[in-house]
């Protein structure tokens, strides 16, 4: 997943647009639903839609300084790192959208499991 940024032509230097998270906060990134069933029919744009905001599974592209580090409630670690796929709630975390793509920032324990293929997972 490509970072969103800008150049910042007045200092030289690239300003960028995903917010740094903190504490114990993990900034997610949404994979691409499909805009077709498997039987090759369109889906319509709300529903699309519908199955993106209600997305399970995520991108892990950054960590708070103190993700996992919580030794009574984390004893064996952290349950997930940068650049893992996770399952996590549905509607969890706090959504917001870069350039029409959708982002969340969710707690270290909102995690539910690592996957190494998200491709084919769907909310049931």
């Amino acid at each position: 997943m490509a970072l969103a940024e800008a150049t910042d032509i007045t200092e030289g230097k690239k300003a960028q647009q995903l917010p740094i998270p903190t504490g114990y906060r993990i900034l997610i990134g949404l994979p691409e639903v499909e805009e077709k069933t498997d039987g090759g029919i369109f889906k319509a744009q709300t529903t699309v839609e519908n199955e993106h905001v209600s997305s399970i599974v995520g991108f892990v592209i950054d960590m708070g300084q103190d993700c996992y580090r919580d030794k009574e409630r984390f004893p064996d670690g952290a349950w997930c790192k940068k650049g893992d796929f996770i399952i996590m709630r549905a509607y969890s975390g706090t959504r917001f959208k870069i350039h029409g793509k959708e982002f969340r920032i969710i707690n270290d324990d909102t995690v539910e499991a690592v996957v190494d293929d998200p491709r084919g997972i769907t909310r049931g």
